[in-house]
C-alpha cells in the first residue's frame, strides 16, 4: 500500500503481540501495557499547522516508543493502518 500521511502523522507498524493465558484468554500488549514500540513507515511533510511550523525529527526506519492510546487506525483500501503524530513519541530507540 502507497500512503502519504500529512503534517506530523507517521504510518507505522503497530501489529500487537498476543499472549494467551492458560486459560485460553488472549492478552494483547496493549491490554497489559501503557506504552509500546513500533516501526516508523512512512512521515508527514511537516509545515505550518495552525500557525505553527512542524519540523519533523522521526524519519522512517525509526523505532519509536508512544502511548498506547495515541494509535488511530483506520482502512485503507481493505488494509488496516496505524497512525500516530510526532508530537505523541516519546522516544526514539536506538
Amino acid at each position: 500500500m502507497n500512503i502519504k500521511p500529512l503534517y506530523d502523522y507517521l504510518v507505522v507498524d503497530a501489529k500487537e503481540k498476543q499472549e494467551t493465558t492458560k486459560g485460553g484468554l488472549i492478552l494483547t500488549a496493549a491490554s497489559a501495557e501503557k506504552y509500546v514500540t513500533a516501526k516508523v513507515l512512512a512521515v508527514g511533510n511537516g509545515g505550518n499547522l495552525y500557525g505553527k511550523e512542524i519540523t519533523l525529527t522521526v524519519k522512517v526506519g525509526d523505532e519509536v516508543l508512544y502511548p498506547v492510546d495515541a494509535i488511530t487506525k483506520v482502512k485503507v483500501n481493505g488494509e488496516e493502518v496505524s497512525l500516530i503524530r510526532q508530537s505523541d513519541v516519546l522516544a526514539i530507540i536506538e
